[in-house]
């Protein structure tokens, strides 16, 4: 053998020990688990390793048999959607990325379940994937040719009067009334438990079928009050937390301070499997509404004045602790909103649209306005039986055999229960572009986005204008603080559930492209009006630029640095999470 070939050999040998010590294992390779060492991990979780499979995967040869048809209805329940460890709420996003299911899976009953997975994962180099309701827009919940710790089944909901964390003193600590929540938990047990058992509110998400300690809460977490209480990582009081090294750490504002700080808003899946949070509770508030409407104008000049008038209303009325959800400025000349209210009464919210209602009767037809209030006992604000009485066509109950009671989900949601993404872009609009001195140009550039697509303002995603309480709990977390300067957020999203056997190419279609175009060419205009806004991670573009400023600012540098001291290997990983940069696309290889 001559000395270049030799070298030659040695350098290949070099790099690929150099490669697999880089990249994680593949079920192809045989650094991968025996079926020895897979079975020795199903009798450390009780038998509970199992294989994902695809909800559709029944339609794979033949699209007209009974179980596929079975199954094409089934995908159109969200509770149905988050029963099986394959399934996802999104199915993938155009160009991005797709849902495709883990070779194994540990449904996880406990926190000794889901450390076994951590460990195996971690002994034998791969890919790992934590998902509980799998309500996720990047596909942070979803890898081929890896280990699944699937917490869907660790619901067990405790409420404590009096709840003091770990290692806290009463001296410096109050007890608080509060829930804990296991990992699989979703908002709508956890509302039921607080609000319709023990008339307490705690601050969730709008969505019934959301976990409660997953992504939303870790991520940041917006809720129709948040205005009032703040975000959802906010109300963390606790978390116990299964981390990289497989051990199981209780985190509190006591103990493990920089853990704690960082999973209050740094990202689900990023620095260890949360199997437990507990939530503080608030006194319910007295009233509870929920304000529709519609404003219509005749044309172009009309509506800018419209819109003029109406950020006006936002600005002086609307944008404070007693309002959240959203209003549209649409593309047909109306602006649509639904909108909930706390703390006010009906006369009261009567009398602060009493000035726009007037000045659009005077409006010689150029206006017209529509509106409908619903007004919500406190106490029935999650309850089924009360909505399925007085307000029926706004939800939809969970019909399965195994359904638990008091199961929904809202109607509006339906819409997105198996979608295909072709883009979901967001954006955070300060304060200071409602300001009179700013106001036309706002009127301008909003008018301007709103001739390619409607621009819906999500008011309780920006905390400016926020409870003091809300702004200072809020500030205490790792949640990108652009927010506490934000009016609200923008959020502009297409795909569709329409046709969910279609390939990517077929879903690629000039619908689709006419929709993302309309999106792109909006929040050009919007992003050059707000530099620097930055935008929400959990709800964000998943080829954001800059993505580490623009999800967390100026937290960015103290949450790698978190993350280098609790999982320096990269155990966790997803797209677009803090040191994710590090992998190359897919979390199996390092850069």
């Amino acid at each position: 053998m001559g000395r270049r070939v030799l070298f030659g050999v040695i350098f290949a040998l070099i790099s690929v020990i150099a490669y697999a010590g880089s990249c994680r294992c593949l079920p192809s390779q045989v650094c991968w688990p025996s079926v020895q060492a897979w079975s020795k991990l199903s009798k450390q979780v009780s038998g509970r390793l199992i294989k994902p499979i695809l909800p559709l995967a029944v339609c794979a040869k033949d699209q007209k048999n009974k179980a596929c048809k079975q199954a094409l209805k089934a995908i159109k329940n969200p509770f149905y959607m988050q029963s099986k460890s394959g399934n996802s709420e999104s199915q993938g996003w155009l160009n991005a990325w797709k849902n495709q299911a883990s070779t194994y899976a540990v449904e996880a009953k406990n926190t000794k379940d889901v450390a076994a997975a951590v460990n195996f994962a971690r002994k034998h180099n791969l890919r790992l994937v934590i998902k509980g309701a799998g309500h996720d827009y990047l596909g942070r919940s979803s890898s081929p040719d890896s280990l699944l710790i699937w917490t869907h089944n660790m619901r067990k909901i405790t409420y404590h009067s009096r709840f003091m964390p770990k290692g806290c003193k009463r001296k410096t600590t109050p007890e608080v009334p509060a829930i804990t929540v296991g990992a699989g938990a979703r908002w709508i047990e956890a509302y039921t438990m607080a609000t319709t058992k023990h008339h307490q509110y705690v601050q969730g998400g709008g969505c019934t079928t959301v976990g409660a300690a997953g992504g939303f809460t870790q991520g940041g977490g917006f809720g129709s009050f948040s205005k009032r209480f703040g975000t959802g990582a906010a109300g963390v009081l606790q978390v116990q937390v299964v981390t990289a090294n497989g051990k199981v750490v209780i985190a509190n504002q006591c103990k493990n301070k920089n853990l704690f700080w960082a999973i209050r808003g740094g990202g689900g899946g990023t620095f260890g499997v949360v199997t437990k949070m507990t939530l503080r509770t608030h006194p319910l508030p007295k009233y509870f509404g929920l304000l529709r409407g519609t404003i219509t104008a005749n044309g172009g000049h009309s509506f800018k004045m419209l819109i003029t008038r109406f950020l006006t209303l936002y600005a002086e009325k609307l944008n404070n602790k007693h309002w959240g959800e959203q209003f549209t400025i649409n593309k047909n000349n109306t602006i649509t909103f639904f909108l909930m209210t706390q703390n006010l009464s009906p006369q009261q919210v009567t009398a602060i649209w009493q000035p726009l209602k007037a000045w659009i009767k005077k409006s010689n037809g150029r206006y017209s306005i529509k509106t409908n209030y619903i007004s919500i006992p406190p106490t029935k604000m999650w309850d089924l039986a009360f909505w399925e009485k007085y307000h029926p066509s706004l939800v939809v109950r969970d019909t399965r055999k195994n359904a638990r009671p008091g199961e929904y989900w809202w109607a509006p949601n339906s819409g997105e229960v198996y979608e295909y993404w072709y883009t979901y872009q967001s954006r955070w609009i300060p304060m200071s572009l409602f300001d009179k001195a700013n106001i036309l140009k706002t009127t301008d550039m909003l008018f301007n986005a709103s001739r390619y697509t409607n621009i819906p303002f999500h008011i309780n995603k920006g905390l400016g204008g926020a409870s003091t309480e809300a702004d200072v709990r809020g500030r205490q977390t790792s949640t990108n603080p652009k927010v506490y300067n934000a009016a609200a957020l923008v959020i502009m999203g297409a795909g569709t559930n329409k046709m969910p056997l279609a390939t990517d190419k077929e879903r690629d279609s000039l619908q689709a492209k006419k929709e993302l175009e309309g999106i792109n060419a909006a929040m050009k205009i919007i992003t050059k009006a707000t530099p620097g806004a930055g935008t929400y991670a959990n709800e964000a573009d998943y080829f954001q630029k800059d993505w580490q400023q623009a999800f967390w600012s100026d937290n960015y540098n103290k949450l790698l640095k978190i993350k280098q001291q609790y999982d320096p290997n990269g155990l966790f990983y997803c797209h677009h999470c803090v040191g994710s940069e590090q992998w190359q696309k897919g979390g199996m290889c390092r850069k």
